[in-house]
């Protein structure tokens, strides 16, 4: 089972930049360097949106219209972390941002996942 730990959020105003962290426990090092680690959000009112993927190796990215082009979801499997560079912050960008594991290696529009890790907060002001 994969233990994820999201950090770095915070209060930015718009235009602004944050980077998010996602750390996996020792314990659970091997299983998150094969997984595909996504981020996800959750804005007040909404669902959940999928913001960001990475599969296993880096290789691959996947990103929402949204977010695409301001984002950049990164990985460093020797140090068991994933990153969301976020750039050209915008009030809707507000939520709070999950990082999770896919059941599998590879990202897709559509891969699922059902391994979450704790929020953390990120508020652009307007």
């Amino acid at each position: 089972q994969v233990q994820l730990v999201a950090s770095g959020g915070g209060l930015v105003q718009v235009g602004g930049s944050l980077r998010l962290s996602c750390a996996a426990s020792a314990a659970s090092a091997d299983t998150f360097n094969l997984a595909a680690i996504g981020w996800l959000r959750q804005a007040p009112g909404k669902g959940r949106e999928v913001v960001a993927g990475i599969n296993y190796n880096g290789e691959i990215t996947y990103y929402t219209d949204a977010v695409r082009g301001r984002f950049t979801i990164s990985r460093d499997n020797a140090k068991n972390t994933v990153h969301l560079q976020m750039n050209s912050l915008k009030p809707e960008d507000t939520a709070v941002y999950f990082c999770a594991a896919a059941a599998g290696p590879s990202v897709t529009p559509y891969t699922e996942w059902p391994y979450w890790g704790q929020g953390t907060q990120v508020t652009v002001s307007s």
